[in-house]
């Protein structure tokens, strides 16, 4: 309890110390943390890497054993299951179209990457936009000064403008980092489903070979 009070003071007390920019910084820095803890929990949920049975019912449908390939796609718990069956039950349907199912369940999974990124982007302006309100503010006290000039006055307004910036930084450097992450993870799930969306419509018919081999399992062991 007294470490979480000395969190909220020594916040309050850069609050006041940097005026409102500062302010707004801390507001979005904790809009930024709930997004990404609810972007990991959605991918989390919706099994984002997790694709084992889902290769191996794919890898099962390229052997022509389909009664296998339902089974195993009955256990997925890949939110890419709705695509796959799809492809199953109407191989006819064509890429475009399963691209297109695939594309729109991309889309639910990268909701709030822009305001990620507009965070990453914008978090270091308003932090130079800070600097600049107190670096004006500085001046305008030394030049109020006159001829009574003490470099301490100077000195502390611009280590106050300064802060801004390294505010601004400080939310904007991790928020480029989990957008990074975020997007890598979504580039790896789109090459699973181009992987898995080809497979199905054009099987190969090949010599059976064990369930959850092969070219798309290797796709999943490498991004997963």
């Amino acid at each position: 309890m007294d470490i979480m009070n000395s969190i909220i003071a020594s916040l309050h007390q850069i609050a006041e110390t940097g005026g409102p920019v500062v302010v707004v910084l801390m507001a979005v820095a904790v809009l930024t943390l709930a997004v990404s803890i609810y972007k990991v929990w959605q991918f989390w949920r919706s099994a984002v890497g997790r694709h084992t049975a889902l290769s191996q019912a794919v890898a099962a449908w390229d052997q022509g054993d389909r009664a296998a390939a339902r089974a195993a796609l009955g256990r997925s718990k890949s939110y890419l299951v709705p695509v796959v069956d799809l492809a199953m039950s109407s191989p006819q349907g064509g890429a475009e179209r399963l691209q297109a199912e695939a594309e729109a369940q991309f889309a639910k999974l990268e909701t709030g990457f822009r305001l990620l990124d507009s965070v990453a982007q914008l978090a270091p302006l308003l932090g130079l936009f800070g600097t600049v309100l107190g670096m004006i503010e500085a001046f305008q006290s030394l030049q109020a000064a006159g001829s009574q000039v003490d470099p301490s006055i100077l000195a502390g307004g611009i280590w106050v403008a300064l802060l801004t910036t390294a505010v601004g930084l400080v939310v904007a450097m991790p928020t480029a980092v989990i957008l990074s992450w975020l997007e890598q993870r979504m580039e790896a799930e789109r090459v699973i489903a181009d992987k898995a969306i080809l497979t199905v419509l054009h099987p190969t018919g090949a010599v059976p070979r064990k369930a959850g081999s092969g070219a798309f399992d290797g796709a999943v062991a490498a991004h997963g």
